[in-house]
């Protein structure tokens, strides 16, 4: 299996590590990669009431917030050597901003990939911008 860049997994470990994750005691990390490599770190944030925020939110939203809008490649990392893929919501998420070209890409904790996704197949028949009517 590949290797990932080090300062890339350095990023994941450090957001890992930042993750406030006290109930479920699962701390995930993603970072979302655009077109020109500018990349957006982000942990998942769980609250009381059980609606946190998911690490791949959380980079999306730092993504959207300097203004791009486009995935070239996402990464997330799990607490253990699992698979720990984005639930139904990132999915949906992620599909906001992908292109048929974007790689999602699992990680071990040590930067292996685990597996490697395109949109299709992690979102198989998925609904996205070009469904809706033009505004």
């Amino acid at each position: 299996m590949s290797q990932v860049d080090s300062a890339l997994v350095e990023t994941l470990l450090t957001a890992l590590g930042n993750a406030y994750a006290p109930y479920s005691s699962h701390p995930v990390a993603a970072v979302m990669e655009c077109p020109d490599g500018q990349q957006f770190a982000g942990c998942n944030v769980e609250v009381a009431h059980y609606k946190g925020l998911c690490a791949e939110a959380s980079a999306i939203s730092a993504m959207a917030t300097a203004g791009q809008r486009e995935l070239a490649k996402v990464y997330v990392m799990g607490p253990g050597e699992h698979l720990c893929t984005p639930c139904g919501d990132c999915r949906q998420r992620i599909r906001e901003f992908a292109t048929p070209d974007t790689q999602i890409l699992v990680l071990s904790r040590e930067g292996e990939v685990l597996k490697t996704y395109t949109m299709d197949t992690l979102l198989p028949d998925a609904f996205g911008p070009e469904q809706l009517p033009a505004r």
